[in-house]
């Protein structure tokens, strides 16, 4: 009835009916994402009416009105098939002005028209394959980066830009030609990199370090909106960037990494959307080469050198909460070098362990990212092993059992997933320098053996790669503890009490004459002595 009574006044109807009537059918259908079958034709109908009543010269808000109808229409597949046009795709691509010559975007009240034809262009574009092959004839993408030019620097059109990213997103999603096109013809690595700095308001202090405000306000919702679309959509133009082949790139991809590391260290309006946010730059450091992730850590300045060699000093006795905080952030430094960035991938990192659930697409890309990251980068490696395997002092434990980060990675190396417990034995294989010994004295050898076994290390070794010499770090408790330490188990373990101590020398003959009788079983079914002996 809906349909019947909208297609009517479409058809026969002013501007001004046509716009109540379809405003009323938005905002009873606004929550709808399936249809009945038995009113698909009207619907089909329904849409033709308001591509024809685009085509007219009608006042902006009834073309907002006639947008949004047809937003809701299109998350219906079967409806798009004979409405995909190339006429139809050209009127919603003059309406998100990207057919426009004109460089600048000065009627603010054609906004809503641009961010709702963008939104109907996503869904169509997503529903229907023969949108897909359109938007490559139409040159769809490079119309978008255009519109991104337009706009990456001024922040009032955040909608703008967040629904021409997330369409620049699912084009390259769905095209790998168009990856290629936006990486190389549209420059699109560059181009996404400013929109992210844009968003993220980075104020530069060297070649690849910015600024960073911890107690400045947190991204506004459209921001953060925006960032979280840039990111996916340089995700999709970077994925098959593993290798750099020239300097130009690598100074491209350090830029980005650099961005990448000022993202980690800010937070969004909410704790869901920062983790959102970070989680879309953990998968986005992992397409960059690892050689350029160097950027992710900086030298200390003078200045910051000297405040934390002073400012313990200066506080009172009585301010116990600020020297917390104090002692807090002087465990993000190493060596020097300011680790706030790796320590949030780990905090990261521990997070989604905790969750306990979806480990291969939630946990894998950051411990991966770490991995790499300490491979080949000695100064956050030696970081890393800092702060997941300090020196052991208490080993009455099994090395799974607890609450430390240690603890919980140790378990996850005898998950049921394959790909999950790979990475994370790797993972501490790589904080030990790829030694045998050194993992083992941290995780034991019966929650190693997988690792072990799939290198060909049963037997004890080191990897392939080289590290720097080992220096010893072993505690004095552990010391003292380690000729009672348990290899397979990995903990301390009380000396077992020998059971022929207390027995008599009667006994202990019939236990021997019982073992020789064991044995003479065992020869007659020609299992030779000397192999049992170990001989």
């Amino acid at each position: 009835m809906d349909e019947e009574r909208a297609l009517y006044i479409v058809r026969a109807g002013e501007a001004g009916a046509i716009e109540r009537v379809l405003r009323d059918y938005s905002d009873k259908h606004r929550a709808t994402f399936k249809f009945e079958s038995t009113d698909e034709d009207k619907r089909k109908k329904l849409c033709e009416g308001i591509f024809k009543v685009l085509l007219k010269d009608i006042p902006t808000t009834c073309q907002v009105s006639c947008l949004e109808v047809l937003r809701i229409l299109s998350r219906d597949k079967k409806v798009l098939v004979p409405v995909t046009t190339k006429e139809n795709m050209q009127i919603l691509l003059r309406l998100a002005k990207l057919n426009e010559s004109d460089d600048s975007l000065e009627k603010v009240s054609e906004f809503p028209v641009i961010v709702e034809s963008l939104k109907c262009l996503c869904n169509i574009v997503f529903n229907s394959q023969m949108a897909q092959q359109l938007s490559l004839e139409l040159n769809l993408a490079a119309k978008l980066c255009n519109l991104l030019r337009k706009c990456k620097d001024r922040k009032f059109i955040n909608d703008i830009k967040c629904f021409d990213l997330r369409l620049l997103f699912l084009l390259s999603l769905l095209h790998t030609d168009i990856r290629s096109q936006l990486r190389y013809e549209l420059q699109g690595l560059p181009l996404l990199t400013q929109i992210l700095e844009s968003a993220f308001s980075i104020k530069w202090t060297d070649e690849y370090e910015s600024a960073i405000d911890h107690n400045g306000p947190p991204l506004s919702p459209q921001e953060t909106d925006c960032a979280i679309e840039a990111l996916k959509a340089l995700f999709n133009v970077t994925v098959d960037s593993w290798k750099v082949h020239k300097e130009s790139d690598s100074h491209q991809f350090r830029v980005m990494a650099a961005v990448l590391r000022h993202c980690l260290l800010i937070v969004g309006p909410t704790e869901d959307k920062t983790e959102e946010l970070h989680s879309n730059a953990v998968n986005l450091l992992s397409n960059v080469p690892v050689s350029c992730l160097d950027v992710l850590i900086c030298p200390l300045t003078h200045e910051e050198t000297a405040q934390e060699a002073t400012t313990l000093d200066e506080l009172p006795s009585d301010k116990t909460a600020e020297k917390e905080t104090v002692l807090k952030n002087s465990t993000m430094v190493y060596n020097g070098m300011n680790m706030e960035a790796i320590h949030v991938l780990l905090n990261f990192m521990e997070k989604r362990i905790d969750k306990g659930s979806s480990y291969r697409e939630g946990l894998t890309p950051v411990l991966s990212l770490l991995t790499e990251c300490s491979r080949a980068h000695r100064n956050i490696r030696k970081f890393l092993k800092d702060q997941v395997l300090p020196p052991l002092r208490d080993v009455t434990n099994r090395p799974e059992v607890g609450s430390t980060v240690r603890n919980k990675l140790v378990r996850l190396m005898t998950h049921v997933d394959l790909g999950v417990k790979q990475i994370a034995a790797e993972f501490l294989f790589v904080l030990c320098k790829e030694r045998v010994d050194s993992l083992l004295k941290y995780t034991g050898y019966g929650n190693a053996a997988g690792l072990l076994a799939a290198r060909g290390l049963l037997a004890g070794g080191r990897g392939d790669n080289w590290y720097s010499e080992d220096e010893d770090t072993d505690t004095e408790e552990y010391k003292n503890a380690k000729p009672n330490i348990n290899l397979i188990t990995g903990h301390l373990e009380e000396p077992m009490p020998n059971p022929i101590d207390e027995m008599t020398e009667e006994q202990k003959e019939y236990e021997a004459m019982k073992l020789v009788n064991m044995l003479d079983k065992l020869s007659r079914y020609c299992i030779p002595i000397h192999f049992l002996l170990g001989f």
